[in-house]
């Protein structure tokens, strides 16, 4: 094909289905192509794989394509392939941090749920180790909220009797638990 044809030629040439149009095409535009392509993207393989993708979509696209100024078509056409490269890395980039940032959730939550049940079962045999009163009273005032006040009444104790064996309770529980504590 000759390059005395302007672009105007090429163009209807083209759009006739002429591979040597298409080349000259090629031959002319392809270099200044991957120069925006590389100074936008940054890296040899992408640049060179958006200007096939463009002379791919001109070629598949020829007899739809209104051109009328084949140049400016071409840059504006691979600006807007840069465009939607840059948005797809972009999307692809938070999917991938959106995942890690899930499983490390789920990593968190099965630790916490293995730290809770081991520190409930810790619990549970410490408070078998109690005496049952003391116990009682301090599963009625710490789990069931219960005011010393209330406890002492439904059992039929003193105040201080019930505070004794809360705070008894809360020292036993504290050394058995001690593991299970993080100073903060």
């Amino acid at each position: 094909m000759s390059k005395l044809l302007t672009d105007e030629q090429l163009v209807i040439k083209l759009i006739e289905g002429s591979k040597p149009a298409f080349g000259e095409i090629y031959d002319r535009y392809w270099y200044k192509l991957f120069c925006i392509a590389y100074h936008q993207i940054g890296t040899r393989e992408e640049a060179e794989e958006l200007v096939h993708d463009l002379f791919e979509s001109l070629w598949n696209r020829r007899t739809e394509s209104n051109i009328r100024h084949l140049s400016s078509y071409l840059v504006i056409s691979m600006k807007h392939l840069i465009t939607n490269f840059i948005k797809s890395k972009i999307t692809w980039r938070k999917y991938k941090e959106y995942v890690l940032l899930q499983k490390m959730q789920e990593s968190s939550i099965t630790e916490q749920d293995v730290e809770f049940t081991d520190l409930s079962t810790a619990l549970d045999n410490a408070l078998k180790k109690l005496p049952e009163k003391t116990s009682k009273i301090f599963q009625l005032s710490r789990f069931e909220n219960q005011s010393v006040k209330d406890i002492a009444r439904d059992l039929n104790l003193s105040e201080k009797a019930v505070e004794y064996h809360i705070t008894k309770s809360l020292k036993i529980l504290k050394d058995h638990l001690w593991i299970y504590h993080t100073p903060n």
